[in-house]
């Protein structure tokens, strides 16, 4: 039987999922989260073979929270199920250590089989995920694998109008710290200003010009 922890700030979607997994014979929902801080609680508590994690969380970044996950108890798994199927998320959140991305546009038997695929250790990426990356172009990847998770987290939250202290705070990290990463973005994205990454952010589809 899979114990399965759902991370979700959205309790009707959360229930909707519960309904789904509980209605299987060998995977079972024994914990809820809607934040990653009672998620982090929660593995403490009991034991977790998966975690169906959204980017979107409220209070910190869902990347940072698939890092932390993985981190505190190496023998669980962790599949995205998320609105976002931009290319530089995407590759980002594997490379945080989730196996599995799927969009929430996916089927529920879709949702299912990727449960049991990334329990078995197995890579798996919805249809419409594995489209937008094989269009992503060579230049976008190559410019975005530049960073480590934490300097995209920074980089997505900076275009996104956070402040330092803000960023801080959510990803757990000293102020002092965050402005290293981002010197550090800047560097290797070849960058000298917060206009240029803004710029870049946007291009590359991580923010929303019209909701900065």
């Amino acid at each position: 039987m899979l114990n399965v922890l759902l991370l979700d700030d959205h309790a009707v979607v959360r229930t909707g999922y519960r309904r789904l997994i509980d209605a299987e014979p060998d995977m079972q929902v024994v914990a809820e989260a809607a934040t990653a801080a009672e998620a982090y609680a929660l593995l403490q508590q009991q034991h977790i073979d998966l975690a169906v994690v959204d980017i979107s969380l409220r209070g910190t970044s869902g990347i940072d929270a698939i890092r932390r996950i993985v981190t505190r108890d190496i023998s669980a798994k962790v599949l995205v199920l998320s609105m976002h199927d931009n290319p530089g998320i995407v590759t980002q959140a594997m490379r945080a250590g989730a196996l599995g991305y799927l969009t929430k546009s996916s089927e529920p038997g879709d949702l299912l089989d990727a449960i049991r695929t990334v329990a078995r250790g197995r890579r798996v990426l919805s249809p419409d995920v594995a489209q937008v990356l094989a269009e992503a172009s060579l230049d976008q990847e190559q410019m975005l694998n530049r960073l480590t998770p934490r300097e995209f987290e920074v980089l997505r939250m900076v275009a996104s109008g956070e402040e330092t202290r803000q960023i801080a705070s959510c990803m757990h990290l000293s102020p002092k710290t965050v402005l290293n990463h981002l010197s550090m973005v800047r560097q290797k994205l070849e960058t000298d200003s917060d206009f240029k990454l803004l710029r870049l952010a946007v291009r590359h589809g991580l923010v929303d010009l019209h909701a900065v």
